[in-house]
């Protein structure tokens, strides 16, 4: 018998011995042999005011989450912040939150919300070959029911909510401003990658602006990390910085307008959807911020924001929120102290 012979039948062999110990399994069988998370979730801190809202997420999700309400938490601390992270482990060990570490270029940390967008792409990185979806969240969120539209369909690779209103975006059909137009072109975004969304606080249409509180990604797309990269030739670049110094808003936004670039070009307009209003619903953001409407009831709502509102609320704030009382007096437990 020839050495190539008896290597065939070897072959043979343990594909025989494979496919029987795959029959011989049932399906709770299957169910235990090693498979990636549908769903994790990350979110990010770097000021000791986000821990209790970062609890208060993770109990909603632990609560309120349906089929993901076990799925992995993470939270990353950016390790430039003056946080004991041994203390908060001890406070989130309850909750199974796992806790890890984010950098970011000091000359970055001058622009509003830079660190989290470096801790999006490491939490991205780690999630590859470990979780099908990668649901990045800001800290003031809070989950109210089961969030099954990020169980994405296969041929969906990202989804998004709009940004709240428009402080900051271009008019759906009009000529770029001149802020988006250098971001535009320093990213090298296209005209004809650019579709309409509606702000749901003020109404308008707006080129794409995606929302970066809520995002539902492939990790293995890697948008996450180019959102860094892309933010890097923003804030890098001397005329948006000189812009950044002459209009605050532009300075609080410029990570999120990075997103843009980071989204546009890597995916098609197929492979991206619309989350629902019932998701990043922002709770009395018309008393915050100005809106067309009020956002004050919760019925039917997925996960909502509640930005800085409990700085200073209402005293009767709870009695102005309508939908189910158990949801009601849950919130109150913890953003009413």
């Amino acid at each position: 018998m020839t050495k190539l012979t008896v290597l065939t039948s070897l072959m043979i062999v343990a594909i025989a011995a494979s496919i029987g110990f795959c029959q011989a399994l049932g399906d709770d069988d299957m169910n235990m042999l090693p498979s990636k998370d549908k769903i994790v979730f990350a979110t990010f801190v770097e000021s000791a005011e986000q821990i209790d809202h970062i609890r208060y997420l993770a109990e909603s999700i632990r609560k309120f989450g349906g089929q993901v309400k076990d799925a992995p938490i993470w939270l990353y601390v950016g390790d430039y912040a003056a946080i004991d992270i041994d203390e908060i482990k001890q406070t989130f060990e309850p909750l199974g939150v796992e806790i890890y570490t984010s950098g970011a270029p000091e000359g970055a940390l001058w622009f509003y919300y830079a660190g989290k967008t470096f801790a999006a792409g490491v939490a991205e990185k780690m999630a590859e070959g470990l979780a099908e979806i990668l649901v990045w969240l800001d800290d003031d969120t809070i989950f109210l029911q089961e969030p099954s539209d990020f169980l994405l369909a296969p041929e969906i690779s990202f989804a998004y909510r709009p940004v709240m209103h428009n402080r900051s975006g271009t008019l759906y059909g009009k000529k770029p401003t001149p802020f988006w137009g250098r971001i535009y072109d320093k990213l090298v975004i296209k005209s004809e990658s650019l579709f309409e969304m509606t702000t749901p606080a003020d109404n308008q249409k707006i080129n794409a602006y995606f929302n970066a509180g809520l995002i539902a990604v492939r990790p293995e797309k890697g948008i996450l990390r180019k959102w860094g990269e892309d933010f890097t030739v923003l804030y890098q670049d001397k005329v948006l910085a000189d812009m950044c110094k002459a209009d605050l808003n532009m300075r609080i936004f410029l990570h999120q307008t990075a997103l843009v670039g980071a989204v546009l070009n890597t995916l098609g307009r197929d492979d991206m959807i619309e989350l629902g209003d019932d998701y990043n619903y922002p709770l009395f953001f018309q008393q915050m911020f100005g809106a067309d409407r009020e956002f004050g009831s919760i019925d039917n709502v997925t996960s909502l924001r509640y930005d800085i509102y409990f700085r200073d609320p209402d005293p009767q704030w709870d009695q102005k929120i309508k939908g189910p009382k158990e949801k009601v007096d849950w919130i109150k437990a913890r953003l009413g102290k």
